[in-house]
């Protein structure tokens, strides 16, 4: 085999040959032109499961036909799209680069068989939507009921994480949209922003808390507790420690970092943390009698909540739909109460 791929290209050591002195576009115009949906899924699927005898059960193919297929494909491109190592594959430049491009054509495709699906049945569609907890909290559950008051028969597929998840989700066509804490500007590119509103967060604990009933306290007054924060990669969590910096004071090293809710909600009632949520899920815990917020500001928290989609994507009507619910409710500032 290693024989008959280097009679393919010789050049696969040199990428401006191949990319026809440093133009990528050169690749693509081949992609376009060479490559197959198959051969786009094969790549996809050995890049998820780092293995070509996984991505033949993922593909339901036999291993044999699965490396024939990407003999085929890396022929057909003239160059090395996986390496072949002691424990699987290992994409090259080349083959990270198609991969991503594969996974979005293939999401592209999978919205127009949808859509041309909800046309012929009559259906209202499907949305895919990508949230933080800032925008879970309230704006995103009216902005659903509402939506299906006109449109019942809409199916929306809501997905939570957090931006280093969901932005290469978006990216990769995965997701319509994203709703949360715009990201920052290194997360930025290829992308498209929509403010809905502003957002800070608060310190939180439960009802009875020691800390709850004093005043005049300060950061410096919570460095010995125990926190429940965000994880550490998370805008929310730099822009926490970052308050306490401002301080001169080091952040809290002593914590659980996760950013579920439940499992936020439950240590703070079971126990004496501290949390801290961004506001509007804060205000409707506080309205359930569990929880308090202490008289702590951290400024450094402010940020805008809103819309993040593909600058170059055409937005399939659903997720028109719900993006118009979302700005709607976002102006009126009136959310739904999520009961306890």
């Amino acid at each position: 085999m290693a024989d008959r791929l280097a009679g393919v290209d010789e050049k696969w050591n040199d990428p401006r040959q191949v990319f026809s002195n440093g133009n990528p576009g050169v690749l693509m115009h081949q992609v376009a032109n060479r490559l197959t949906v198959r051969h786009l899924r094969l790549i996809a699927a050995i890049v998820a499961e780092g293995n070509l005898q996984r991505a033949a059960e993922a593909l339901n193919m036999t291993q044999s036909a699965v490396t024939k297929a990407l003999q085929d494909a890396e022929g057909q491109m003239g160059v090395q799209l996986f390496e072949r190592t002691n424990r699987g594959v290992v994409p090259t430049t080349f083959g990270s680069s198609l991969a991503a491009h594969a996974r979005l054509i293939l999401a592209q495709i999978g919205k127009a068989e949808q859509e041309l699906t909800d046309l012929r049945d009559g259906s209202s569609g499907h949305v895919t939507i990508g949230t933080l907890l800032a925008g879970s909290a309230g704006l995103l559950p009216e902005a659903i009921v509402r939506l299906r008051r006109d449109r019942p028969r809409l199916v929306i597929k809501v997905e939570e994480a957090t931006n280093d998840v969901l932005m290469p989700a978006l990216r990769a066509g995965e997701l319509d949209l994203v709703l949360g804490r715009l990201p920052e500007f290194r997360d930025r590119d290829g992308l498209k922003q929509e403010l809905l509103m502003n957002d800070c967060a608060q310190i939180v604990a439960r009802r009875g808390h020691p800390l709850a009933s004093r005043t005049g306290i300060g950061l410096a007054d919570l460095l010995a507790c125990d926190w429940i924060l965000p994880g550490s990669s998370t805008t929310l969590r730099r822009q926490f420690d970052k308050a306490f910096r401002d301080q001169n004071l080091d952040p809290p090293l002593h914590s659980v970092e996760t950013v579920s809710f439940l499992t936020t909600r439950g240590l703070l009632q079971a126990t004496d943390y501290l949390g801290v949520w961004p506001v509007q899920l804060a205000r409707q815990e506080i309205a359930t009698g569990s929880i308090v917020a202490l008289p702590v500001p951290l400024p450094t928290t402010a940020r805008p909540i809103g819309i993040t989609t593909r600058a170059d994507d055409r937005m399939l009507p659903a997720a028109a739909s719900l993006v118009a619910c979302l700005r709607a409710v976002a102006a009126e500032g009136g959310f739904v109460t999520v009961p306890a």
